[in-house]
C-alpha cells in the first residue's frame, strides 16, 4: 500500500492531489483526463489525501474481502499476549527500521489519525477496523 501511495504521490509532498492523479494517469498512458473527473476523485476523500486517508479510502473499496483479518494478524506478531494494543514507541521503531520502512512523516500521520492512549499504547484493532471499514467503531 505504501508503494502504491508513493507511486501516486508524483510530486513527493506526502499528499495525493489532482496534479498527482493527472500525472499518474499520464504515466499509465491516459493523457486526456477531464478536470471534473479528477475533482470527483479528490472529493471522495474527507480532506487532503495523505497516506492514512489513502489507506482508509482503499479499505472502503475492499469491503467484503476480509483484509481486516490479514492486517490484524500482522499486528498480532507484535502483540504475543493478545492485548489488542502495542506500545506506540515499539511499533514506531519497528515500522521505521524493518522491511518497507516508514518515514518520520508517515509515522506522524499515523499517530495523528490514531493517537496512542495515555499509557502510550496504540489500539491496533481499532486502527485495522478504520483502515478496512473507513470509520471508527462505536
Amino acid at each position: 500500500m505504501r508503494k502504491a501511495f508513493t507511486i501516486m504521490d508524483q510530486n513527493r509532498d506526502g499528499f495525493i492531489d489532482k496534479a498527482d492523479l493527472r500525472d499518474t494517469f499520464a504515466a499509465l498512458g491516459r493523457l486526456n483526463v477531464k478536470n471534473e473527473e479528477l475533482e470527483e476523485m479528490v472529493k471522495e476523500a474527507p480532506g487532503p489525501i495523505n497516506f492514512t486517508v489513502f489507506l482508509t479510502m482503499f479499505g472502503e473499496k475492499l469491503k467484503g474481502t476480509d483484509p481486516e483479518e490479514t492486517i490484524l494478524n500482522a499486528f498480532k506478531i507484535f502483540d504475543p499476549e493478545g492485548k489488542g494494543h502495542i506500545k506506540a514507541d515499539y511499533i514506531k521503531e519497528m515500522l521505521m527500521t524493518q522491511a518497507d520502512r516508514f518515514s518520520q512523516e508517515e509515522i506522524n500521520q499515523m499517530f495523528a489519525a490514531f493517537p496512542p492512549d495515555v499509557s502510550g499504547n496504540l489500539d491496533y484493532k481499532n486502527l485495522c477496523y478504520v483502515i478496512t471499514h473507513g470509520e471508527e467503531k462505536d
